[in-house]
């Protein structure tokens, strides 16, 4: 589906209502990244509850101030991806081990189970589950402080 025009809006319950430019109204639909992790800001698509696409936006950048406010609100509602900013130390280098992190939502720490839960998305980011199947995402590992990935290297 092409990129359209449309006007957003909530409804009193909080659920998103999109209105095409030819006067369709579809209620409760949900934003979708395509590429949610190497383009997290393109490739949006709007979606039905069964999943059907009503509209398409291709870069979250080039819609107006307040359909682009709600469409990353109900992003950030809905996805749980923090972002490792900095890996402060691990209790061991062996498996299970527990990481102290500071992500982009505050600091944190968890148990890596193995180094299997560590997995490469693309040439540079890393996917890091921990033992509660949250994901953390460490966007580029090649640009991340020396401290960081002077660790990350004993596990890779």
């Amino acid at each position: 589906m092409a990129s359209t025009l449309f006007q957003l809006s909530r409804n009193s319950f909080g659920k998103l209502i999109l209105t095409t430019e030819t006067g369709e109204v579809h209620e409760g639909v949900s934003p979708a990244r395509a590429f949610p992790i190497q383009s997290p800001s393109q490739g949006i698509s709007m979606v039905l509850g069964d999943g059907k696409e009503v509209a398409w936006i291709d870069d979250i950048a080039g819609l107006p101030q307040q359909v682009r406010e709600l469409v990353q609100d109900e992003l950030e509602g809905r996805e749980f991806m923090p972002e490792i900013l900095h890996l402060k130390d691990v209790s061991s280098y062996a498996t299970p081990c527990t990481w102290f992190v500071t992500t982009d939502r505050g600091d944190t720490e968890f148990t890596l189970k193995g180094e299997e839960d560590i997995r490469r998305i693309g040439a540079a980011s890393l996917l890091v589950a921990d033992n509660h199947g949250i994901n953390f995402l460490i966007r580029d590992m090649y640009t991340i402080d020396k401290h960081t990935r002077r660790i990350l290297d004993r596990f890779l």
